[in-house]
């Protein structure tokens, strides 16, 4: 049965993973690639492994809770839930709709929600948000660079 569980919730995040992957694969060679982007910005390439990992990490520290909690899970799922949600939404807000000032504002919120998930999740187990934390780490970062590609293509769209 735990392995069932598992599976479930890698199923679950990969898929909003591939969800959020839709608009991007879109706008990544068009849209993207004529934007301005800051002097850290990754290449594209690395996007997709990171990302993969880290679902793969918000699967396991939520089975982990699951596993601790077991149908006990309000304190963190919603949390987790919500996150997942804005995850998703961003992807549709920055490569779906091009609204580049939006998708910032909407992080803030988001990174506020992963912070909410982490602390749920170490308050059931605290490897469970020991592993969320490269998760805030990378959004962090993710914001640094949607701000600079903001503040970069201000005047061009």
């Amino acid at each position: 049965m735990e392995i069932i569980s598992f599976i479930g919730f890698v199923l679950a995040c990969q898929a909003i993973g591939l969800l959020g992957s839709i608009p991007t694969f879109k706008a990544i060679p068009t849209w993207y690639a004529r934007l301005t982007k800051p002097s850290w910005t990754p290449p594209n390439k690395v996007f997709g492994p990171v990302w993969t990992a880290l679902y793969l990490l918000m699967a396991l520290a939520a089975w982990r809770c699951y596993d601790v909690e077991g149908q006990r899970f309000e304190q963190w799922l919603t949390p987790f839930a919500v996150q997942l949600g804005l995850n998703l939404a961003w992807s549709w807000i920055f490569f779906g709709a091009k609204k580049i000032g939006l998708a910032l504002i909407e992080m803030v919120v988001l990174w506020a929600f992963i912070l909410w998930c982490l602390i749920a999740f170490w308050k059931v187990d605290e490897l469970s948000g020991i592993l969320l934390m490269p998760y805030l780490l990378w959004v962090s970062f993710a914001f640094s660079l949607n701000a600079g590609i903001w503040i970069l293509n201000r005047k061009k769209h």
